[in-house]
């Protein structure tokens, strides 16, 4: 099986260690270029995240489709604000409009609880990831049905619900989503394409790909599963460890580098108004399961398997994916192929200097990626002990 590589773009540049949330929030001309160096490195996706205070996904998307010629987007959605038979003749038409199977949609239900309510959704944890589970479901109807149709859920009432625009190509929209409670594991076994996961040691990714797929058997289904994780990487193992020292750094000054009165979280001082500076630096409202087991792991090391480094995550708290893999090109990649060994697949790898990593990441790591995939089958959660050996 090959692999698939993603990365993530935004409209400016920013990350927890570089850039100002100084001026306005979308660069068309970055974004562009961010794009475009993400196809010239070999990527095959590209994520388009979601927050309430941020630019639409869906016209991110467009751009970045535009600016390109086979780069494929992934677009983070929330369920729970747009009906599903319009997202799905959204995806539809746009996959349509730009030469087709280069759409794909990931579901995140949502764990910042601040970051619902900015939208207006007030339900509750388990409630929303009932939500998102009918969302998927009719989602995917609306996409493959041969005629109209009726449906009668909890969350969405419909007659007669049909398009007649569908994906251009037999690749169709694939599905992507992610959580990690038992109420999110449920959802994922059921309905998606690929189950995404954050980077965690071997073993815990070992146990939940287990656990994962057994659900889905049990509904007679497979699903696939992506680690998304930040390589910090150097040409020697010291110099990457010395680059990530100053990325910790850099995150620090970032954090008290915000501008005004705010309040305190991990010791930083993040601003009192809404915005990204907020969420990258760990001010939320979390009832996030995956975000808090990354702060319990922090909490007791700092580095496991050698190289997976918790240094940033231990910053800017319950939040995205924080943990990076320190290294050689070569060293990061024989890491992500004892994920492999485990049965993992896909990786989403993004940087912490994002357009100048994804440059340097085309020129060694991405082909490493692709050479040690290539000859690593894709395995059982079984091989994990021989995984972390390897």
């Amino acid at each position: 099986m090959t692999t698939e590589i993603i990365g993530m773009v935004g409209t400016k540049e920013v990350s927890e260690s570089r850039g100002s949330f100084d001026g306005p929030p979308v660069d068309p001309g970055y974004l562009a270029r961010f794009a475009q160096a993400h196809e010239a490195a070999g990527f095959d996706r590209v994520l388009i995240g979601y927050h309430a205070t941020g630019p639409d996904g869906f016209a991110v998307a467009a751009h970045v489709l535009n600016a390109t010629t086979r780069l494929k987007v992934l677009i983070a959605h929330r369920p729970g604000f747009v009906a599903p038979t319009l997202v799905a003749r959204k995806l539809a038409t746009l996959d349509q409009l730009t030469g087709g199977g280069r759409v794909a949609i990931h579901h995140i239900t949502g764990g910042d609880e601040l970051d619902q309510k900015r939208d207006g959704d007030f339900a509750d944890h388990d409630r929303r990831y009932a939500r998102t589970a009918e969302f998927m479901g009719l989602l995917r109807r609306e996409l493959t049905a041969t005629e109209p149709f009726d449906h009668d859920g909890e969350f969405y009432r419909v007659r007669g619900a049909f398009s007649y625009v569908k994906p251009a190509t037999a690749d169709a929209i694939p599905l992507y989503f992610g959580g990690a409670s038992p109420a999110a594991i449920s959802v994922g076994a059921e309905h998606a394409d690929v189950y995404m996961l954050w980077g965690e040691p071997v073993a815990q990714i070992a146990e939940r790909v287990a656990g994962i797929r057994a659900e889905a058997a049990r509904r007679g289904r497979t699903v696939r599963f992506s680690l998304s994780v930040r390589p910090i990487v150097a040409d020697t193992e010291e110099a990457a460890w010395e680059r990530a020292g100053r990325i910790r750094a850099a995150t620090e000054e970032q954090a008290g580098g915000t501008q005004g009165r705010g309040s305190q979280v991990q010791g930083i001082q993040v601003p009192d108004t809404p915005g990204p500076a907020r969420r990258m630096f760990g001010f939320r409202e979390s009832s996030s399961v995956g975000s808090e087991r990354l702060q319990q792991q922090a909490a007791e090391r700092e580095v496991y398997d050698d190289r997976l480094w918790y240094g940033v995550t231990r910053l800017t708290g319950p939040g995205g994916n924080s943990t990076a893999l320190v290294g050689t090109p070569r060293q990061v990649a024989d890491a992500l192929m004892a994920y492999r060994r485990v049965g993992v697949d896909t990786v989403l790898i993004r940087g912490f200097d994002p357009l100048d990593d994804v440059v340097e990441w085309g020129r060694e790591l991405v082909p490493l990626i692709r050479q040690e995939a290539a000859r690593t089958p894709v395995g059982a959660p079984t091989a994990a002990e021989g995984a972390l050996s390897a």
